[in-house]
């Protein structure tokens, strides 16, 4: 058996979050940091909100994410609220000063539906001149082709909370226009399959996204290449985006 909580817990075993060794959490962290209050879309299992309260955020902090497995780990910290939800159900408050998106989340919204429901949610969430802040993986670096068993990059193996030994790698299901479906398979180490995660992704170009963006009242204070917030060029992996409520 390996149930939706074991895939929460497996989740915080492959993507920790550190801001003291990884970039992407460095890039984050500070902007939480020096903002109050705070919206996590997509907070997953918390760990973002749960470090910013232990380092000493002092404002409202809420995380909001529509995977319960994920909240129920969430939820061991009782200083934070947490709400199930798809982003495109924040509560149009106009209260938060920052907004984020972070772990390429902003990826599972599949259709422009998804987009401009989730934007406009987002937007509505904000006060004026608040920001969002979030990042997706730019389409021209291909990262999909680099998803299979035979990249040893990609096989990942890890002892869980449960002690046991665990490998997890993928495969690329399909590939249509801007659409990406991915299957990550949870294994023992004979090979033998405990499940198999499916997931679509939607990769959208510099273009598409400020389109989006400027239709849901946003203008993009900063866009990024990478963590270290080089301009995006023709070998940039990630678009980073920084955008600030009209």
């Amino acid at each position: 058996m390996f149930s939706d909580a074991d895939a929460a817990s497996l989740y915080d075993l492959l993507n920790p979050w550190d801001p003291d060794r990884r970039p992407d959490s460095g890039f984050y962290f500070p902007i939480v940091m020096g903002a109050e209050p705070v919206l996590d879309v997509g907070c997953g299992t918390g760990a973002m909100l749960h470090l910013a309260r232990e380092r000493g955020h002092r404002g409202r902090l809420l995380g909001l994410d529509p995977d319960r497995a994920a909240l129920d780990r969430a939820r061991r910290r009782t200083d934070i609220e947490w709400v199930e939800s798809t982003a495109a159900e924040a509560e149009p408050c106009a209260d938060f000063e920052l907004a984020t998106m972070t772990g390429h989340a902003f990826q599972n919204l599949v259709t422009d539906h998804d987009v401009r429901a989730s934007l406009a949610a987002i937007h509505g969430a904000l006060r004026p001149g608040g920001r969002f802040v979030f990042e997706t993986r730019h389409p021209q670096a291909r990262a999909w082709e680099e998803w299979n068993p035979a990249n040893p990059d990609d096989v990942v193996e890890v002892i869980d909370e449960a002690n046991r030994t665990l490998r997890y790698w993928h495969n690329v299901d399909s590939v249509v226009d801007d659409l990406v479906t991915i299957r990550g398979t949870v294994a023992q180490p004979d090979g033998t399959v405990l499940r198999v995660l499916r997931e679509d992704l939607r990769f959208l170009d510099v273009a598409a996204l400020e389109g989006f963006l400027d239709e849901a009242g946003f203008e993009t204070e900063a866009q990024y290449g990478d963590w270290n917030r080089e301009p995006i060029s023709a070998s940039s992996r990630e678009i980073i985006t920084i955008a600030r409520r009209r």
